[in-house]
C-alpha cells in the first residue's frame, strides 16, 4: 500500500501521473464538498485561501474546525492553511514538507500531496484496517454487477463498470477507461482513491448504522453544562449536526435504499441471486435505528431550549448578582477603615457634633443599602434553588458580603456610640470649661484688683484716713478666707476636668475655649495676694503710726494757734475801738496806744514758739488740720497787721494832734470829722473814692467829675484810688479854714427840701445815696416851726451844729 510519504516521490517520476491525481482528486474533492453547496474548479487554486480546505475537512470529519479568517490578506489565507494542517496533524498524520505558504502560494505538487493525504487519512485508512485492497476488488469482481476489468474488452467494460456507478452509486467519473487501459502503469494513488469510493458506497449501509449509533448516545446525553457559552456550543453542534451531518445522511440513506432496490432489479434481471445483506444490516433495521435517531434528536432539541433557557435565567441571576455585588463591593470599600477612625478622640465638640451629623448621615446611606444586601441574599438564593454551577463562589461571596454587611452595623453601632459618649464627655467638659471661665474671670480680676489695691501707695493726712484704710484693709482679709474657698472651687472645676480626661482617656485637642486663664495663674496671683497682705499690714501700720505723731503735732499747733489768733483779732478791734470810739483827747488815746504796743511787742515769743512747731508740721509734710481754722501765714500776717496797724493807728493819732494843732481845729471838730470818716469806712481807715464822694456829698458839696478829680488828686496824689484818714482830716481841715461851708451846706439842704424850711426823709431817701440819706436822718432834730408837718427834719440847726456854729 502507498505511504504519506511517497506521494512526492511518484511526482517526479512519471508527469502524467500528476495529471491523472488532479483529475482524481478534484472530483473527490468535489464529491465531498457537494454535499456543503460547493466545489473547486482548479485544485491548486481554490484551496489557496484555506477556507475552502478548511470545508473539506469539516464535511468529510464530522467535526468544526477553528473559526476562518474572512481577509483577504497573505496572512489570513496563511492562518487558515495553518488551521487545517493543524486539524490534520491532530488525526495522526505526520506531514512531511508542506507547508501553509506552498498551500497559499499555489504549489501544485504540495497541494496533491496534502490532498493525497486527506485521502488517505480518512477515505483509505479504515479500508487498510478492515482489509487490503486487492481483497475488496476480488469482492467487488465476485459480488457486484460491475465486470472485472481484465476480461474480455476492457475498454468496454470499464466504462460500463465506470457509467453504472456514476449513475447508480453517485460515484463521479475519476478516471476514464483510456487513463487505465492506454497507461502502461496507471497512477496508484488515483486508483486506490477511486477504488476507495467505491467501498464506501457499498459500505455505505454499515457506516450509516454506525453513524446512528453513534450519533444516538450523542443525542440522548442530557448532561448539562455549566455555562451558556458551553451550552450555546451544544446548540452551535446541534444546529451543525442538522445543517451539515444529517442532510448527507438523509441523501445516504436514500440513496442506499435507492442502490439497494436498482441492486436487486439489476440482479434480478441478469438472473443472478439476490443480495441478502448481513443480520442486522438490513433496510428495516436502517429505518428503525433512524426512528430511533430522530427521536433522540427531538428529544435532545427540547433539552437544550428548556436547558440553555435556565442558564440564560441563571446567568441572568448570576450576573445581576455580580452587579449588585460589584456595586455593593464598591459601596462598602473603605467603610470598615472609616468606623474604625478614633478621630473623635482628638476632635473639639463643634467637630464631634459634625462627626456626628455626618456618622447620622452615614446611617441613613446604610440603612438604603439593606435593601440591596437583602436583594444579594434572595439572588444567592434562587441562583442555589436553580442549581447554579458557580453556586460555591456565589455563596461565599454572598456570605462575605452578608458578615461585612453585618460587621459594617456593629461598626457603626460601636462609632455612633463612641461618637455619642464622646460628645456627651466633651459637652460636660465644655460646661465645666465655661463655669471655670465664669468663675475664673471676676476671681482673676478681684485677684488683679486686689494686688492692684495692696501694692497701691497711700497718701493719707489724718489719723481717720489712715484708720479708713486700715479698716477697709481688714474687711478686705475678712474676705480672703470666702475667696480661697472660691479659688478652690475654681480649681476643683479644673480637676472635675482633669478627672474626666484621665478616666474615659479623653484625648483634648485644646486648651479652654472660653479663657486664657489657668490654674497656674490663679494659684501664682493667690499666693502673689497673700504674700501682699502681711506687707499691706506693716505699710498700714507704719502709716499709722506717722499720722498719730501728725496728729500729735496738729493738736500741738492747734493749741497755741486758737490763742494767738484770737488774741490778735481781738487786739486788732480794740485798737479799731480806740481809734474810732474818741474817748477822751488825742493824747489819752495816744497814751493807750502805746500801752497797747508794749503789750503786743511782750507777746512775741509765743508766736516763736508757734513757728517752731509750724517747722515740725512741715517738716512732717502736714498740709491741713482740723483743730485750727488758723494757718501760720493767716497767723503771721494777723500779726504784722497788728503791729502795721498800731503803729500806724499811733502815728495817725500823732498826726491828728499836730494837724490839730497847726489848723487850730478844735476837738469837737475833730471828732466830727472822724464820725464823718468812720461811718464811710469800710475798709478800717482807709476809704476808697466812692465811699470818699458819697461822704463829700454827705457835708454839703455838690461835686462835678471835675471837682471830684481835683480833689482827689490832692487827697491821692499816688493815685491809688484810696483816701487815708490822715489825707481826710487834711483836706477838710483845709476846706473848713477857706469856705463858708454850713452857708453851703443850708443852701444845698433848701434846694432838696424845694426852698421848705424843713426837709421829709422822703426826700433825703429821693436825693441822696441811701448811707447819706440815713446819716442825716439819725442827725437832724424834728423840725418844730409853724409850717411844721408830721416827719419834718430841721436841716438848718443840722448843718449849722456840723461846723460849731450849733450846740446841736
Amino acid at each position: 500500500m502507498p505511504q504519506e510519504d511517497d506521494w512526492d516521490r511518484d511526482l517526479l517520476l512519471d508527469p502524467a501521473w500528476e495529471k491523472q491525481q488532479r483529475k482524481t482528486f478534484t472530483a473527490w474533492c468535489n464529491s465531498h464538498l457537494r454535499k456543503a453547496g460547493t466545489q473547486i474548479e482548479n485544485i491548486e487554486e481554490d484551496f489557496r485561501d484555506g477556507l475552502k480546505l478548511m470545508l473539506l475537512l469539516e464535511v468529510i470529519s464530522g467535526e468544526r474546525l477553528a473559526k476562518p479568517e474572512r481577509g483577504k490578506m497573505r496572512v489570513h489565507k496563511i492562518s487558515n492553511v495553518n488551521k487545517a494542517l493543524d486539524f490534520i496533524a491532530s488525526k495522526g498524520v505526520k506531514l512531511v514538507s508542506i507547508g501553509a505558504e506552498e498551500i497559499v502560494d499555489g504549489n501544485a505538487k504540495m497541494t496533491l500531496g496534502m490532498i493525497w493525504t486527506i485521502i488517505l487519512r480518512f477515505a483509505i485508512q479504515d479500508i487498510s484496517v478492515e482489509g487490503t485492497l486487492c481483497v475488496f476488488v476480488l469482492n467487488i469482481y465476485h459480488g457486484s454487477p460491475i465486470l472485472d476489468f481484465f476480461k474480455d474488452d476492457p475498454m468496454t467494460n470499464l466504462n460500463t463498470a465506470f457509467d453504472v456507478a456514476e449513475k447508480y452509486l453517485d460515484i463521479p467519473k475519476m478516471l476514464d477507461a483510456e487513463d487505465i487501459i492506454s497507461t502502461l502503469r496507471p497512477d496508484e494513488k488515483a486508483v486506490m482513491t477511486y477504488v476507495s469510493c467505491y467501498y464506501h458506497a457499498f459500505s455505505g449501509k454499515q457506516k450509516l448504522l454506525e453513524w446512528i449509533r453513534r450519533t444516538i448516545p450523542w443525542l440522548e446525553n442530557r448532561m448539562p453544562e455549566n455555562t451558556m457559552q458551553a451550552m450555546q456550543q451544544k446548540l452551535e453542534d446541534f444546529r451543525d449536526y442538522r445543517r451539515l451531518h444529517k442532510p448527507p445522511k438523509v441523501q445516504e440513506k436514500c440513496q442506499l435504499e435507492i442502490n439497494f432496490n436498482t441492486l436487486q432489479t439489476k440482479l434480478r434481471l441478469s438472473n443472478r441471486p439476490a443480495f441478502m445483506p448481513s443480520e442486522g444490516k438490513m433496510v428495516s433495521d436502517i429505518n428503525n435505528a433512524w426512528g430511533n435517531l430522530e427521536g433522540a434528536e427531538k428529544g435532545y432539541e427540547e433539552w437544550l431550549l428548556n436547558e440553555i433557557r435556565r442558564l440564560e435565567r441563571l446567568d441572568h441571576l448570576a450576573e445581576k448578582f455580580r452587579q449588585k455585588a460589584a456595586i455593593h463591593e464598591a459601596w462598602t470599600e473603605g467603610k470598615e477603615d472609616m468606623l474604625q477612625k478614633r478621630d473623635y478622640e482628638t476632635a473639639s465638640l463643634s467637630e464631634i457634633k459634625a462627626l456626628l451629623k455626618k456618622h447620622e448621615a452615614f446611617e441613613s446611606d446604610l440603612a438604603a443599602h439593606q435593601d440591596r444586601v437583602e436583594q444579594i441574599a434572595a439572588i444567592a438564593q434562587e441562583l442555589n434553588e436553580l442549581d447554579y454551577y458557580d453556586s460555591p463562589s456565589v455563596n461565599a461571596r454572598c456570605q462575605r458580603i452578608c458578615d461585612q454587611w453585618d460587621a459594617l452595623g456593629a461598626l457603626t453601632q460601636k462609632r455612633s456610640e463612641a461618637l455619642q459618649r464622646t460628645e456627651k464627655l466633651l459637652e460636660t467638659i465644655d460646661q465645666l470649661y465655661l463655669e471655670f471661665a465664669k468663675r475664673a474671670a471676676p476671681f482673676n480680676n478681684w485677684m488683679e484688683g486686689a494686688m492692684e489695691d495692696l501694692q497701691d501707695t497711700f497718701i493719707v493726712h489724718t489719723i481717720e484716713e489712715i484708720q479708713g484704710l486700715s479698716t477697709a484693709h481688714e474687711q478686705f482679709k475678712a474676705t480672703l478666707p470666702e475667696a480661697d474657698k472660691e479659688r478652690q472651687a475654681i480649681l476643683g472645676i479644673h480637676n472635675e476636668i482633669a478627672k474626666i480626661v484621665q478616666t474615659y482617656h479623653v484625648n483634648m485637642a485644646g486648651t479652654n475655649p472660653y479663657t486664657t486663664i489657668n490654674p497656674q495663674e490663679i494659684n501664682a496671683k493667690w499666693d502673689k495676694v497673700r504674700q501682699l497682705v502681711p506687707q499691706r499690714d506693716q505699710a498700714l501700720i507704719e502709716e499709722h503710726a506717722r499720722q498719730q505723731n501728725n496728729e500729735r503735732l496738729r493738736r500741738q499747733f492747734a493749741n497755741q494757734a486758737n490763742v494767738i489768733g484770737p488774741w490778735i483779732q481781738t487786739k486788732m478791734e480794740e485798737i479799731g475801738r480806740i481809734s474810732i470810739e474818741m474817748h477822751g483827747t488825742l493824747e489819752d488815746q495816744l497814751t493807750h496806744l502805746r500801752q497797747y504796743e508794749k503789750s503786743i511787742v511782750n507777746y512775741k515769743p509765743k508766736i516763736d514758739q508757734l513757728e517752731g512747731d509750724h517747722q515740725l508740721i512741715q517738716e512732717a509734710l502736714i498740709f491741713d488740720n482740723k483743730h485750727t481754722n488758723y494757718t501760720m501765714e493767716h497767723i503771721r500776717v494777723g500779726w504784722e497787721q497788728l503791729l502795721t496797724t498800731i503803729a500806724r493807728t499811733i502815728n495817725e493819732i500823732e498826726n491828728q494832734i499836730l494837724t490839730r494843732d497847726a489848723k487850730g481845729i478844735s476837738q469837737e471838730q475833730l471828732n466830727e470829722f472822724r464820725a464823718s470818716f468812720n461811718h464811710f469806712d469800710r475798709r478800717s481807715g482807709i476809704m476808697d473814692a466812692e465811699d470818699f464822694k458819697t461822704c463829700l456829698i454827705s457835708v454839703g458839696y455838690n461835686l462835678g467829675e471835675n471837682e471830684f478829680s481835683r480833689i482827689m488828686s490832692i487827697v491821692d496824689p499816688n493815685r491809688m484810688g484810696i483816701v487815708t484818714f490822715q489825707a481826710f482830716i487834711d483836706f477838710m481841715s483845709r476846706e473848713t479854714a477857706d469856705t463858708d461851708t454850713a452857708d453851703q451846706v443850708m443852701a444845698s439842704f433848701k434846694v432838696l427840701a424845694g426852698d421848705k424850711n424843713y426837709i421829709l426823709a422822703d426826700e433825703l431817701r429821693r436825693e441822696l445815696p441811701p448811707d447819706q440819706a440815713e446819716y442825716c436822718m439819725a442827725r437832724m432834730a424834728p423840725y418844730t416851726g409853724p409850717d411844721a408837718v408830721p416827719g419834718a427834719l430841721d436841716y438848718m440847726s443840722f448843718s449849722t451844729a456840723l461846723y460849731g456854729e450849733s450846740d446841736l
